[in-house]
């Protein structure tokens, strides 16, 4: 059944989210929690971030598919844990440091959210399940940015108890992920060999048996013929079978050939080097905007709205997406011409927001930046 591990996932992703505390980090870390510098936050802190994740993508992609999701899915809950824990009680440079490391894990392993999913459910609910998984996030992301924003402009709460909030979700999050079933296969080192699957997907097509006469060999029981679907997760095959050995070498052999094969096209190294240096953009403009708008607007004493900001940024980005996902276009057609006139407005609104020195058309920047960067990664995919 698809829609326990969907649910269960979703509600993973919904409270793995909810951070109110997060759109007030640089003003936390510079205020008399945390007591530390800017150039200490702007240039030793935050810094570690970038260049963890950097480090650990690879190696979690690989571990992600090894391990089968759902370890990586509980290391990352653990990550962001360990994050929020320290956020609230350690206290000096290198210990914020270490936390910016694991929060560096927990950014990395996002791809085991994004990819358990399909190693669950069949193939014709792909679409179905992304689109839920990917509104948990979104929505969970909303709720923390405005419930963070009402309870330190209207309630008057300490960041210290948003990130107390923060760090009750995230542990909610965690104890959900065990929950989670675990996935029998894999993309790369668990799949299913070709000549089951062959066989799995004749099953799967006929309803009175005449796709599979071609195997008369086959001992069927009383009513076979009404087996109209094979679980894709592996379930109902014997222990024999599903602990087949896992010929690592092989794998990243093949991986190292689609990489060569891929990449021979001009048209995917276009593509790819676009979306690097643009997520890459992405990245560092939401890892400093903080810092920037403190810099235009020191915060102490003084109210501020990140919280709003990104709320309205994200619900309005999702907008966007959706009105994207509706245009009808051939966008292999517009699609690069789109990606040029767009990539142009995000480079002016990142120029606006650095150089105009008004808290409000940076934040007003700061929107359109995020709608546009949405729509981009959109139409690119």
């Amino acid at each position: 059944c698809w829609a326990l591990p969907t649910a269960l996932l979703c509600a993973y992703g919904f409270f793995c989210s909810v951070r109110p505390s997060e759109p007030f980090l640089t003003r936390y870390l510079l205020g008399p929690h945390k007591n530390l510098s800017e150039t200490q936050v702007f240039n030793e802190i935050y810094p570690v971030w970038t260049y963890s994740y950097l480090a650990l993508l690879f190696p979690v992609f690989l571990a992600t598919d090894y391990l089968r999701y759902k370890p990586v899915v509980l290391l990352q809950g653990l990550s962001l844990i360990v994050t929020w824990f320290m956020l609230l009680y350690a206290q000096g440079l290198r210990a914020i440091q270490f936390l910016e490391f694991f929060y560096g894990m927990g950014t990395a392993t996002d791809i085991a959210y994004y990819s358990y999913i399909y190693s669950v459910v069949d193939v014709n609910l792909y679409q179905k399940v992304t689109s839920y998984c990917r509104s948990a996030t979104l929505v969970g992301y909303t709720v923390g940015s405005v419930s963070g924003q009402v309870l330190v402009s209207v309630a008057g709460w300490s960041l210290f108890s948003l990130n107390v909030i923060s760090l009750t979700s995230i542990s909610i999050a965690f104890g959900t992920a065990w929950f989670l079933p675990m996935p029998q296969k894999s993309l790369f080192f668990h799949h299913l060999s070709s000549q089951r699957l062959s066989c799995e997907m004749k099953v799967m097509d006929c309803k009175n048996g005449a796709a599979v006469q071609d195997h008369p060999d086959v001992q069927r029981a009383p009513g076979w013929e009404d087996e109209t679907k094979v679980p894709l997760n592996g379930e109902g095959h014997s222990a024999e079978k599903q602990k087949q050995k896992v010929d690592i070498a092989k794998v990243l052999k093949d991986l190292w050939q689609d990489f060569l094969q891929c990449y021979s096209s001009r048209t995917m190294l276009c593509w790819s080097v676009w979306w690097a240096l643009s997520t890459c953009g992405y990245f560092q403009v939401i890892n400093y905007a903080q810092g920037l708008w403190e810099m235009v607007l020191p915060s102490h004493g003084v109210d501020i709205y990140n919280g709003a900001v990104e709320a309205a940024s994200t619900l309005l980005g999702a907008v966007a997406v959706v009105v994207v996902g509706h245009i009808k276009t051939s966008w292999a057609m517009w699609g690069e011409v789109a990606l040029a006139l767009f990539s142009f407005l995000i480079a002016a609104a990142v120029y606006v927001m650095d150089t105009v020195r008004n808290i409000w058309v940076c934040y007003g920047s700061y929107v359109i930046f995020r709608i546009i960067y949405m729509m981009l990664i959109t139409i690119a995919t």
